[in-house]
Formats: structure tokens, sequence, C-alpha cells
């Protein structure tokens, strides 16, 4: 029988190596699109991505998080969901194939009508994935998990790229998303051992959890709308061409920080669970996975900061310059938002739901005013006023964490501020030490070589034990 710890360590490997194979493949296609297709492709897709997000998050009611925060969820549980995600599902995709037309009409583009009726398809594939998800991630089967994201995110962005070759345009894009969905459905009901039933369904146990759940899809919601809300202003104020150049910094920021933000999302909240009757452990696992955020998330995004224009020139030419510059900002707000995810994960192990719906809520609310009030200063101008309030907010989440479990501001910024100030120092020095250099390619390779060297010679003359804990680990992995 595997120790909590164990299990832990397994699904941070399998959380990282799932993450990493995704955001490896995410790259070598994103260089591919990115070379394919114009601005304007991805400015459609980022401007209906908002309401297919939203409609999945709506059928998925919270369900997952709900079915993770029970202690031993029955089969009852599970089928319950199973068959209320199914209807859920068919019905959102009809309301939004209906809404259509009125979308299109906001952003002032009629072929946005076609786009939103096949992308939306997604939903309905989804619904039928939810029980089987949460059947995984409640009982830790990272590696299940990850190999089908890895395989759907493989096979997905192949298809897309030979659409766009085609000359298929945004319907790459739009196709490429619903083929992950589609197959990775497919994978995780060949890998759960839970199959659904129909004789005897009632959807009591979901009315039940429905009152947890609500909140968490609440916030859900919240946070995709957080999340998109500039493409939903960029598209509606400024046309498609801004918002694709807006959505690709966004896509390349948002895999650099997804890799560390998914990775302990996989083991944090049923970790946090499982503690929380045991309040020392649970300060000690938060703040132990606190450190390990920040000693991979600093140098990471920090890092791809410092070399985002030479890779976006590079990797999908000078047209897409104006990204570059916009990635260099959110790399900031992307080091710091994987650190707010694992607090906000502390407050609904706590069966705080209502507490993650409010203070998510009040960061969307801020988001959009601002948005709305200096959106006639320009692009640039409103990345920087999200980038501050993303930071910002971290501070928000950790005072509500400081109340529950005695999690200190000294103690906090003891766990992150070494991993910051250690990968700003090597970056700025790294950039110091090459920019004498032209050669694009040189400059790119000598940056990126220099970083990680620094940066772990620093962790090893500083004896971090979160560097010997994960050296250790994969020590073990290779001699097994």
């Amino acid at each position: 029988m595997e120790s909590l710890k164990e299990k832990t360590s397994k699904g941070l490997f399998w959380g990282g190596m799932n993450n990493l194979v995704q955001q490896i493949i995410g790259v070598v296609f994103g260089i591919i699109l990115g070379r394919l297709l114009d601005r304007a492709d991805y400015g459609m897709m980022a401007m209906i991505g908002v309401f297919s997000l939203v409609a999945t998050a709506l059928q998925n009611s919270g369900f997952t998080t709900a079915l993770a925060n029970l202690e031993k969820p029955e089969h009852k549980d599970y089928n319950s969901v199973f068959w209320f995600n199914i209807i859920a599902g068919v019905v959102l995709y009809i309301l939004l194939f209906f809404a259509a037309p009125f979308i299109a009409s906001y952003y002032n583009e009629p072929a946005l009508v076609p786009l939103c009726r096949y992308a939306f398809l997604s939903i309905i594939f989804a619904s039928w994935g939810t029980a089987q998800n949460a059947w995984l991630f409640k009982n830790l089967r990272a590696k299940q998990q990850a190999k089908a994201a890895m395989a759907s995110v493989l096979v997905s962005s192949t298809v897309g790229a030979i659409m766009a070759f085609a000359g298929c345009g945004y319907w790459s894009l739009a196709t490429q998303g619903l083929v992950y969905v589609l197959l990775n459905t497919l994978l995780v009901w060949h890998y759960s051992q839970w199959r659904p039933t129909v004789q005897g369904v009632s959807f009591e146990p979901a009315k039940r959890m429905f009152r947890f759940s609500c909140k968490i899809l609440a916030t859900t919601i919240t946070t995709i709308i957080n999340n998109n809300v500039l493409n939903v202003l960029l598209g509606h104020y400024f046309g498609k061409v801004q918002a694709g150049v807006y959505n690709q910094a966004y896509q390349w920021d948002f895999k650099c920080f997804s890799l560390v933000q998914n990775m302990v999302n996989q083991v944090a909240q049923p970790v946090l669970v499982d503690l929380r009757a045991d309040g020392g452990r649970q300060l000690n696992a938060l703040r132990k996975m606190m450190r390990f955020t920040a000693f991979i998330a600093f140098p990471l995004l920090l890092g791809f900061g410092l070399v985002a224009k030479e890779f976006i020139v590079l990797a999908i030419t000078e047209k897409w310059l104006e990204s570059a510059k916009l990635i260099q900002l959110l790399c900031i707000s992307g080091a710091v938002i994987p650190l707010s995810t694992l607090l906000s994960n502390l407050i609904i192990s706590k069966g705080k739901s209502g507490l993650y719906f409010w203070c998510t809520f009040c960061l969307g609310v801020a988001q959009i005013l601002t948005m709305v009030l200096i959106y006639p200063l320009g692009l640039r101008t409103m990345v920087v006023a999200y980038v501050l309030l993303n930071v910002g907010w971290l501070f928000v989440w950790h005072a509500f964490v400081w109340r529950m479990t005695g999690y200190n501001i000294l103690l906090f910024l003891k766990d992150i501020i070494p991993f910051a100030l250690a990968a700003l120092g090597v970056m700025a020095l790294v950039g110091f030490l090459t920019m004498g250099i032209s050669n694009l390619w040189l400059l790119l390779f000598s940056r990126i070589v220099l970083a990680v060297v620094l940066y772990y010679a620093v962790m090893k003359v500083a004896r971090v034990q979160i560097l010997k804990e994960c050296e250790q680990f994969v020590l073990s992995k290779f001699k097994k």
C-alpha cells in the first residue's frame, strides 16, 4: 500500500511529465501553426473561446472538485454526475447553437456563426468524460490522466497542423480543439475502472453536491472570464487582428505557467483534503508545495520573458513581434498565478467554496472595470493593468489562507522570495552578459544555457532542500 507521500511524489512526477510533454508538443506545433496562420485566424478563435469554456464549466458544474472533496464517493455519486453532465452538455450546445448569430453580431464578424456551431461541439464531447476524469483525479491516477492527455494533444496538434498546411485557416484551430476533447474523453474511459449504469439513476447526489459545487462552478466561470477578458474586449474594441496579437502572447505565457500550475494541481487538492484533519501536517504540505512551485515558476517564467523576443522572431517570424513585447509583461503575472492557484486549493480543501468564489469574483470585477475604463489608452496599458492586478491578488489569497492556517506573511515571503530574487538576479545578469550578441540564434541559445547553469549553481550553493529532494527523486526513477 502506497503512502500519501509516495502517491504525492508520483502524482507530481506524472503531472510534471504530462505537462512537460504537452508543452513540448505545444511549442513544436505552436511554431508550425504560428508560421502557417495569420493573426486574424488566432483572433477568430480567441473571440469565441470564452463562450466554449464557460459552457463546458456550466456542464461540468464543478463536480470534479465536489467528488474529490468527498472522503469516499460511491457509485451513485459518480453515476448521478455522469448523467447530469450528458443532459447539461446537450442543452448548452443547443442554446449556444442559436446564440451564435448574437455572438457574431457583438464582434461584427458574420463568419463566426458557423465557426461557433462547429467549435462548440466540444461541449457535448466533454460531457461524456467528466465522471471518469473525476474518478481518476480522486484516486490520484495521475499516470493514466497523463497518458490520455499526452496522446490527445499529439494527435490533435498533428490534425490541426495538417489542416493549416492545407489552407484551412481558423478551421484548423477549431478542429484541433475538437479532436483533443474527443480523444481525451475516449482515453479516460479506457483508463477509468468506473462505468455508468442506467438502472436506478438518481439526480439526488448531484443535487446534494451542487450546494458545494455551485460555488466552484461560479468561481470557475469567473476565472475563465478573468483569463479571457482581454480577448473579449480587444475583439470588440480593436478587431480580430489585435485580439490575435494578444492571444498569441497569452497562449505562449499560458504554456509556461500552466506547466507548473497543472503539475501541482494534479495532487494539491486531494492531498490537502486528506490532511485537513491535521492542521499542522496540512500547513507543512502547503509550504512544501509552495516552495516547489516558486522554485520552478520564477526561473521558468522570468527566463521565458528574457528570451521572448528572440524566440518569437525565430520561431514564428517577425509578424508576431508585437506579441513578443506583450509576453515580457505577461510572464510577470504568469510567475505568480501558480502560487495563487495553490493558495486557492487550500481554501477549497477547507470547504470554503463560497470564499473561493467571492475572492475570484472580486478579482474579475476589478479586471473588467479597469479594462473598460482604460481601453482608450491602448493594448499595452491594458496588459500592464492585467499583470499588476494578478500580482497584487496573490496577497489577497494569502490573507485568507493566513486566517485559516496561521501561514503568516513572513513565512509566506520566506518560502517564495528567495526563489524570486534568485531568478530575477540570474536573468538580469544573463541579460547583461549577452547584450552584445547580435546573432539571434546564438543569443537565444546562450541566454538559455547561461540561465539554467547559473540558477542551478545558485540553488546548489545555497543548499536548497527542494533541489536536493528533486534530484533524489529523479535519480530514484532512473535506478528502477
